[in-house]
C-alpha cells in the first residue's frame, strides 16, 4: 500500500511513514543548502575570474550576497524551523509531496533570480513566494497549540522576507539604491535567528555534554541582546550610515560576548560538535564589533564585517547545526567523524582567509578569496559525502521522521 500523508495537526506516528527523504524538513533542506553551498561558491568564483556571468537579474556582487543569504541561509533555517517546530507542538509541519514542493519553491526562487527565463516582476515573484509559504505551514502548528514563545519566528521570518523584498523593489526600480541595505538587513536577521536560538540551545548542549553543571544562562542578558539586536536591524533600516549605528553594533557586539561568557566555550576543545557552535557564535562578536571599528577609524574594510558574520557566524554555525540535526534526527549518536571534524576545521581556516583577505593587500586580495571559497566548498563537500546516504534514508531507530 502507498505510505499516506499526515494531514495537519496529525502525528506522523499516526500514519504509515512516506518517503525517507520527505519524511522530516531538514532533509531536503539541509541537502540542497549544502548543494548549494558547494556549487555556488565556485561560480562566484568564476564570475570574479570572468568566466562565467549570472544573469542580468542582479549584477555579480548582489547576485552572491542576495543567494548566499535569502538562498543558502533561508534554506538551512527552513529545514531547522520545519523540524523544530514539529519538535516544540507535537504537530507535524510538512512530510511528503507537500514538503516536497514547498523545496521545489525554494528552487525556483534560485532558478528565477540566477537565470534570465523570467520577466522581472515574474522573477521577483517566484523568489519572493517561499518565505510566505514556509510562515504558512510553521504558523499552523503554533497557533493550534498556542505555542505563543515561539512565535518570535514567524516574525523573523516576516523581516526576512520584507529585506529580500526590498532588494526586489530596488531591482524593479520602485526603491532605487536600496540593494545594499536590504542584503545588509538580509544578514543582521540571520545573526538574530543565531541570537536567539543559540541562547536556547548552547549552554543546553555544552552542558549535557561535558557535565559541567556552572554552565548557565543570563536571562537578563538574553533578553538584552535580543532587545539590542532588534534595534541594530531597526537602526540599520533608519539611518544605516550614521555613527550611532556602527556604535550601537559593537554594543550589540560586547553583549553577545559577554551573555556567552558562562556558557563553558573552553570546555569543548575535545568536543568538535560543540566547539564550532562556539567558535560561529563568536563570530558573530567578532563581526559586529569590526562594523564599529571599518566606520570609525578606517583601519579595516566593512567587507571584513561582513564576512566575518557570513562566513565566520553564519556558515560556521549553519554547518555546525546542521550536522548536529542531521544525526539526531536519524537516530544516531551525536558524535563526529573524521570527514566532518576536518570539515569543521576547514570552515573555520575559510572564515580566518576570508577576514584577512582585504588586509593583505590586493596584490593578495584575490589569491586569498580564492582560497577561503575553496575550503567553504570542501567543507559543505564533505557534508555530502557523510550525509546524503543519511538524509535519503530513514532514521536507524525505526522511529518516524
Amino acid at each position: 500500500m502507498a505510505d499516506r500523508l499526515p494531514m495537519y495537526g496529525e502525528t506522523v506516528a499516526a500514519t504509515t511513514r512516506p518517503w525517507a527523504f520527505v519524511a522530516k524538513g531538514f532533509r531536503p533542506f539541509f541537502l540542497l543548502a549544502a548543494l548549494f553551498a558547494t556549487l555556488g561558491i565556485p561560480s562566484w568564483l568564476l564570475v570574479l575570474d570572468g568566466k562565467l556571468l549570472p544573469g542580468r537579474y542582479l549584477d555579480p556582487i548582489y547576485w552572491h550576497a542576495h543567494e548566499m543569504v535569502f538562498g543558502f541561509a533561508v534554506a538551512v533555517i527552513a529545514g531547522f524551523l520545519l523540524t523544530a517546530v514539529g519538535n516544540w507542538t507535537g504537530r507535524e509541519t510538512l512530510v511528503g509531496l507537500p514538503l516536497l514542493a514547498l523545496a521545489g519553491v525554494w528552487v525556483a526562487g534560485r532558478v528565477a533570480v540566477t537565470g534570465q527565463l523570467l520577466p522581472p516582476w515574474l522573477t521577483a515573484a517566484t523568489d519572493l513566494a517561499f518565505l510566505p509559504a514556509l510562515m504558512v505551514v510553521i504558523a499552523r502548528p503554533l497557533i493550534a497549540t498556542r505555542n505563543t514563545r515561539n512565535l518570535v519566528m514567524l516574525a523573523i521570518l516576516g523581516a526576512l522576507f520584507l529585506a529580500n523584498l526590498v532588494v526586489h523593489l530596488d531591482v524593479l526600480g520602485v526603491l532605487p539604491g536600496w540593494r545594499r541595505r536590504g542584503c545588509l538587513l538580509g544578514i543582521d536577521i540571520v545573526v538574530l535567528v543565531i541570537l536567539v536560538i543559540a541562547g536556547r540551545t548552547f549552554p543546553m548542549f555544552t552542558r549535557n555534554a561535558t557535565g559541567v553543571q556552572a554552565i548557565r544562562s543570563s536571562p537578563v542578558l538574553d533578553r538584552l541582546v535580543l532587545g539590542a539586536m532588534a534595534g541594530l536591524v531597526v537602526l540599520d533600516v533608519v539611518v544605516p550610515e550614521l555613527a550611532v549605528t556602527a556604535a550601537w553594533s559593537a554594543v550589540v557586539g560586547v553583549i553577545a560576548f559577554a551573555r556567552s561568557w558562562h556558557w563553558g566555550a573552553r570546555h569543548t576543545l575535545r568536543t568538535p560538535l560543540l566547539w564550532i557552535l562556539h567558535a560561529g557564535y563568536l563570530w558573530v562578536s567578532i563581526g559586529l564589533v569590526l562594523r564599529a571599528v571599518a566606520a570609525f577609524t578606517g583601519a579595516v574594510s566593512p567587507q571584513i564585517a561582513s564576512h566575518a558574520l557570513t562566513v565566520g557566524a553564519i556558515g560556521s554555525l549553519t554547518l555546525g547545526m546542521m550536522v548536529r540535526v542531521s544525526l539526531g534526527h536519524s537516530g544516531r549518536i551525536l558524535a563526529t567523524s573524521r570527514p566532518i571534524i576536518v570539515a569543521f576545521v576547514l570552515l573555520t581556516v575559510a572564515a580566518v582567509v576570508r577576514v584577512s583577505a582585504p588586509v593583505l593587500g590586493m596584490e593578495r586580495y584575490r589569491a586569498t578569496v580564492f582560497v577561503a571559497g575553496t575550503l567553504w566548498t570542501a567543507a559543505f563537500a564533505l557534508y555530502l559525502v557523510v550525509f546524503v546516504p543519511i538524509l535519503v534514508s530513514r532514521r536507524i531507530d525505526g522511529k518516524p521522521g
